[in-house]
């Protein structure tokens, strides 16, 4: 297990703008947004850099927080390229709103490189409150229900059989889906790890041979 954990493993956080990528870059190391060591927030797009932080907890994990897909500056067909996909080995797709055609394309260039991704759905309190405000009979574990499997379904039409998907609020850590994808990350860093080595293990003889 030691061994294991001296593997580096870069984790890329993306998604679209604004969707609440550096947020959740700071909940997830647990650091105020008013840390001098945060990733930068803001109501525009911030993001303009490919920005990497260190996890206070986990051992030889990064997080980057990659560019927001979509904008003027990135836009989706060159945006793979630009942020040099290919360089990271595990995914954090985060959506804030419904599963749109970008995160259709980030899943499934993360699938063509045989690599893994938890999918995110942010800003769930905004949407709980919105249906507070225009339904009659307002239940919140019935709309969580219904987000979650909209965001499974979106996946699973894309031929992702078992997708992991999490609800979160990127400010009320301690509700909804949060602790979990924590212990989940927990849980499968050895996981992603060994799949790090097995990739470089490939790599190295067809390297060889060339």
């Amino acid at each position: 297990m030691d061994r294991m954990t001296d593997i580096p493993l870069n984790i890329a956080i993306t998604g679209e703008s604004g969707s609440g990528k550096s947020t959740f870059v700071n909940a997830f190391r647990g650091i105020d947004h008013r840390d001098e060591r945060a990733a930068p927030t803001g109501c525009v797009e911030t993001t303009m850099d490919i920005n990497s932080y260190s996890h206070p907890d986990y051992p030889n994990v990064t997080l980057w927080d990659l560019p927001g897909i979509g904008t003027t500056k990135f836009p989706a067909d060159r945006y793979l390229r630009h942020v040099g996909f290919e360089k990271f080995d595990f995914f954090i797709i985060i959506s804030d709103t419904r599963f749109r055609e970008n995160d259709v394309k980030l899943a499934r260039e993360i699938r063509r490189m045989r690599k893994k991704f938890y999918f995110v759905r942010s800003k769930i309190d905004n949407d709980l409150r919105a249906e507070e405000r225009s339904q009659r009979d307002f239940n919140a574990e019935e709309t969580l229900a219904q987000i979650r499997e909209n965001c499974i379904q979106g996946l699973q039409s894309q031929g992702f059989e078992s997708p992991q998907v999490f609800l979160l609020s990127s400010f009320d850590l301690h509700l909804h889906d949060f602790p979990l994808l924590h212990e989940t990350l927990e849980r499968e860093l050895p996981e992603h790890r060994r799949d790090v080595q097995n990739r470089k293990e490939t790599f190295l003889p067809f390297c060889r041979l060339l």
